[in-house]
């Protein structure tokens, strides 16, 4: 038996070696031997001797290595399994369905008193289950995982063990499954309390404005107005220093603030409370102090968060004053804004935007005009009104409007069947490459989206864009704009339009159907000047009926068809009234051009019923689900609609929902109504 077991590998070599000498001195013997036949003969001698103990301690000593080795063998495994029994790093195996089969004393003392026989990893970690193991040997995973209040880091590796069942008696694996998974928890517990202790400490750069300073100043006595502004600054570094903050005054209605990001946390847990103390300060002041608050967050340098400060800050105003906006890296987060702010009867922002937008156009020689997809007459009227601006200064314009929809085709025809009208006058995104070169500018009106316009390629195409809206802006806007014109107070944009021409020509040459178009888009906006109207839309409205607005032609053109009116009078009959405040409604019938116009409609007639506070009417065309939301003033659906991917004003907002069910649609509204309910967002 002992002569069937060799040696072999490095040891087989070093016990052959003696023999390896033995035929060098034979040679060396033979050598001598020619040289000196007594010499030889002598050496000769020592030679088999030499040979013969050789041979015979390698006889001799080969049992008995052999002997040791299996010893040592076997004293190795224990020492083996107990070193990793008793290793200091928590390690398992499991099966592949991740049932433990064993695991070491650092990990029994990780499961403790939850330590159970024949149990399943999942059963103490659920995030430790099959689907999470490596699929391919010797493939690595790394999870974070918490146990019993201590954070962790699992390791997860498949070790193959082809061939284990076969030389395994005890233990059989399922077919096809030769493999252990290998489990490692390194505790990160420490690690991760020093890193949110670091990330805590981070500085924070921000800036407070009172965005309606004047006019709260005009509302109190000249006596009263250093009180209230003192009243204002206590205000601020009182809460402030209740974070732990840092206040400078820039100038009378402007702050800086520096404070920790623990500091910043705790802001937003009382959803920046401090924007409804300033409103509770009176002392005589007819309209309340409101804050716009922007923070940054950088965690590379405190410059890049100053930076993010003042884009918040810049937010926050272009969105209507009266919010809180951190911009860090998660993205964009609003809070507040639930308020209108009050509109500004000076026009010098209007007459300045008008000045810069005829320089532009004077430096091109052609203008694209385009609004938003599935355009409304606020839109369609606001490019016409632009077109008209263009070409009294003498340049070429074109109109982008791919689908036209119910409300606007009466217009449209009108236009498109004018022999005063160029031919070229609408042209759709197909065409746009034809119209498109390096003296060309694109017009955006009634939507600061990108992806919301009748042709984004045009953004693209235009090295000149200016942007023209009344809507507040959302974490998704035109970047490359020149001239960006938002003014969330407005009406709408034909209001905003119907104050640039006033500035832009000189006796602006308005037709009596250019002008019936914009007074219908400030109607349609306004629901018939019933919401978010102010002097400056009655201004507008006034300057447009000089300029010959027919408002009884008006009402006729947009009187609805049977088919329509039976349909929008469907949506109210099925409308839900959810939480006792909020009414939901769908249109279901797939006979109307434009079924989104009537979703509008049915929405803005809903908020005629007592106790709605909000309507929201969910409509299907071309594939995708459009939600149409209106209130009064008790309730913002601009964030509501904004939480679900749209955006839009406090009282008039909507969103799309791209390849969703209807009912998966009204869950989802729902579910984030209840959730702005819970968190005070509404």
């Amino acid at each position: 038996m002992n002569k069937k077991v060799r040696l072999k590998g490095q040891l087989r070599l070093y016990m052959q070696w003696p023999a390896f000498m033995t035929i060098l001195l034979i040679a060396m013997n033979f050598w001598i031997f020619r040289l000196d036949r007594k010499a030889g003969g002598l050496m000769a001698v020592f030679v088999v001797i030499y040979a013969a103990i050789v041979g015979i301690m390698y006889l001799y000593n080969r049992s008995l290595i052999l002997t040791d080795m299996i010893e040592f063998a076997a004293q190795y495994g224990v020492v083996q399994n107990r070193l990793l029994k008793e290793l200091a790093v928590p390690y398992a195996i499991l099966l592949d369905d991740g049932k433990l089969i064993w695991m070491n004393s650092e990990f029994e003392e990780i499961l403790g008193p939850y330590k159970r026989k024949d149990s399943y990893m999942r059963e103490y970690i659920k995030e430790l289950n099959k689907g999470v193991f490596p699929k391919s040997d010797n493939e690595k995973k790394e999870l974070a995982v918490t146990f019993n209040d201590r954070d962790y880091i699992a390791e997860l590796c498949r070790v193959s063990v082809e061939g284990f069942t076969e030389t395994e008696q005890v233990v059989e694996l399922p077919e096809h499954k030769d493999y252990f998974i290998a489990l490692h928890l390194k505790d990160v517990t420490e690690i991760n309390k020093y890193r949110d202790l670091i990330e805590e400490q981070k500085m924070i750069a921000g800036l407070v404005y009172i965005d309606n300073y004047d006019e709260v100043m005009e509302s109190v006595e000249e006596v009263r107005q250093s009180l209230l502004l003192a009243l204002i600054d206590r205000k601020i570094n009182q809460y402030m220093a209740n974070v732990d903050g840092i206040v400078k005054k820039l100038e009378k209605d402007k702050y800086f603030i520096v404070l920790k990001k623990s500091g910043l946390e705790q802001m937003k847990e009382d959803h920046f409370s401090i924007m409804e103390d300033v409103k509770n300060v009176n002392v005589g002041n007819e309209v309340p102090a409101t804050l716009s608050i922007g923070m940054g967050l950088n965690s590379s340098t405190y410059i890049q968060s100053y930076n993010n400060a003042r884009v918040s800050i810049d937010l926050a105003l272009a969105r209507g004053g009266d919010q809180a906006v951190v911009k860090d890296s998660d993205g964009i987060t609003y809070y507040g804004g639930k308020r209108e702010q009050t509109s500004k009867n000076t026009r010098v922002k209007a007459r300045v935007k008008a000045e810069a937008l005829r320089e532009f156009i004077m430096a091109k020689e052609k203008v694209i005009v385009m609004g938003h997809k599935i355009a409304d007459v606020d839109s369609f009227g606001a490019a016409i009104g632009i077109y008209r601006a263009v070409t009294n200064l003498g340049k070429k314009a074109h109109i982008v409007l791919n689908d036209i929809t119910m409300s606007v085709r009466p217009l449209y025809e009108f236009f498109s069947n004018n022999s005063a009208y160029p031919d070229d006058l609408f042209i759709t995104s197909d065409e746009i490459r034809r119209f498109v070169d390096g003296s060309t500018m694109a017009v955006v009106v009634d939507t600061n989206k990108p992806e919301m316009t009748e042709c984004e390629e045009l953004l693209r195409l235009a090295q000149t864009i200016v942007v023209l809206d009344h809507h507040r802006r959302g974490d998704r806007i035109i970047e490359n704009a020149v001239l960006s014109y938002i003014e969330p107070y407005a009406s709408s944009a034909c209001e905003m339009v119907a104050e640039i021409l006033q500035y832009i020509v000189d006796d602006v040459d308005l037709t009596r159907m250019e002008a019936n178009s914009m007074y219908a888009g400030i109607m349609i906006d306004t629901n018939n000047f019933m919401n978010k109207t102010g002097v400056r839309t009655f201004e507008a409205a006034a300057f447009l009926r000089r300029a010959g607005a027919d408002i009884t032609y008006i009402r006729k053109l947009f009187r609805d068809d049977m088919e329509s009116y039976r349909a929008k009078a469907e949506i109210v009959r099925s409308t839900e009234v959810y939480r006792d405040v909020y009414a939901i409604a769908i249109g279901t019938n797939a006979n109307l051009d434009s079924p989104t116009i009537v979703g509008a409609q049915a929405a803005n007639e809903l908020l005629n019923i007592a106790g709605i506070k909000a309507s929201f009417v969910f409509t299907e065309y071309n594939g995708k689900i459009y939600l149409s939301a209106r209130s009064i003033d008790e309730v913002n659906v601009q964030v509501i609609m904004e939480r679900l991917g749209g955006g839009g004003h406090l009282n008039i907002a909507g969103a799309q929902f791209p390849h969703t069910r209807l009912s998966e649609a009204v869950t989802q509204l729902k579910m984030t109504i209840d959730e702005m309910i819970e968190k005070g967002d509404l």
